[in-house]
């Protein structure tokens, strides 16, 4: 890329404009370098801790000097501990994990009368089915509980642990651009695994592909083979610890954070409603079409935090599979719920039967699919501004969300944890 500046106007985030170039800064492409979608949700470990290195470093050295208590060399341990958890934050969730996995080998019972049994493995096998069939009930909660304290852990070390030397191999240094980079990097991880997951079930079963009939034809599915059911709790899971994770606010909102607040609350909407009363295998459908634009997603961040050159090539990819998968495919699961949801399979309700299928959930269940439709053409028409920008005007404008570290920010967030470093340095010299 052409090394050119665009200067900012006004405050620190304000966006930059097209002008002449300069000498200076490494021109950035805005092309894959936009936040929307389901991808950047801060990560536990970029949250600022109330105390620095060095302020943790003196606690440490106070309850180990000649001037402690007894009682303060005791609490050294707790400490550390607490000390350890905030610079790895991926250490309290495995040793929850490790503690209850303990506690339920140690039972030697491994039936579902053990308390801890729905927690590690999923409820309400069918006795007599082959494959064994699984049916639904309040015990599926533990387990999603389960599947939020293992994202909680499995998030934090693959981008602590794995992630981040890799960023820093690729020569990554700023901190804002590591952990972006790294966020998105997860998201490929995650979304390399579910998407060819999902559609591997699917081709297990009758809808494949993307037939609509069969999702009302032997309504009510009340019951799944092992792995659709893993596969449904295991992404609620993933969806309830993301919006935990939101719902917090530990980072300042981007600037689509109430579309973002809003698509999370119908995802999670769609997700319960859609599992409690047996609309699992559309689903399961939409489930794919998100997982799959959100890999082409994170993928074209990531190159271009890498400033390859095949991020252009692979962006114009992405907003062909965003169309198609989160428009064209969701557009006919909709035109199915208008269409086939009355005239396919039962159509009553009937809560001895657990047969919802009725005139009262069609209009909910387009509602909400029609909900999450308007999210996602909002953020393609932002997809579709950058293409134009960059294709009639060659424009590099950063669309940033607020969120993000300006490059003045980087530097002195850089400066300040070399200063905190080099304080600690000294505290053990």
């Amino acid at each position: 890329m052409a090394n050119t500046k665009f200067p900012s106007t006004g405050a620190a985030n304000a966006h930059y404009h097209l002008t002449a170039p300069l000498t200076g800064r490494r021109r950035h492409s805005s092309v894959g370098k936009f936040e929307l979608g389901d991808t950047s949700v801060r990560a536990l470990h970029s949250i600022p801790s109330r105390k620095t290195i060095d302020e943790q470093a003196h606690d440490l050295n106070k309850m180990t000097s000649n001037e402690a208590t007894d009682r303060d060399v005791l609490s050294k341990l707790w400490v550390s501990l607490r000390i350890l958890s905030v610079r790895h934050t991926w250490l309290p969730p495995l040793l929850i994990l490790g503690a209850l996995r303990l506690i339920y080998v140690l039972s030697n019972n491994y039936t579902d009368s053990n308390p801890l049994y729905p927690f590690f493995n999923l409820s309400y096998a069918i006795p007599g089915t082959a494959p064994t069939m699984y049916g639904k009930g309040w015990k599926d909660l533990v387990f999603v509980s389960h599947m939020m304290v293992f994202f909680t852990f499995f998030r934090e070390f693959v981008m602590q642990v794995l992630l981040k030397p890799l960023a820093e191999s690729f020569g990554l240094k700023k901190r804002g651009k590591k952990q972006r980079f790294m966020e998105q990097a997860y998201s490929i991880v995650y979304y390399g695994i579910t998407s060819p997951l999902g559609l591997y079930i699917m081709w297990k079963t009758p809808m494949w592909y993307f037939n609509t009939r069969q999702f009302y034809l032997n309504y009510p599915h009340k019951s799944h083979f092992w792995l659709f059911k893993f596969y449904y709790l295991f992404q609620a899971g993933f969806w309830s610890q993301q919006s935990v994770v939101l719902m917090l606010r530990l980072e300042k909102p981007r600037k689509d954070f109430k579309e973002l607040i809003f698509h999370h609350i119908v995802t999670m909407l769609l997700i319960g409603l859609s599992y409690r009363f047996h609309f699992t295998w559309m689903g399961l459908a939409v489930y794919i079409t998100m997982d799959v634009s959100d890999f082409f997603l994170a993928f074209s961040k990531t190159l271009n935090y890498l400033d390859s050159p095949l991020v252009i090539p692979f962006f114009l990819s992405f907003i062909i599979v965003w169309f198609y998968t989160r428009h064209y495919l969701n557009f006919k699961i909709l035109w199915s719920v208008l269409t086939e949801f009355k005239t396919v399979g039962p159509y009553e309700l009937s809560f001895p039967d657990q047969q919802y299928k009725c005139w009262i959930s069609q209009p909910i269940v387009f509602t909400l699919i029609f909900a999450l439709q308007l999210v996602n053409i909002y953020w393609f028409f932002l997809i579709l501004r950058i293409l134009f920008r960059y294709i009639f005007f060659d424009v590099v404008k950063d669309d940033r969300s607020d969120d993000e570290y300006t490059e003045e920010d980087e530097d002195k967030e850089d400066a300040r944890d070399e200063a905190e470093v080099k304080l600690f340095q000294k505290k053990d010299e």
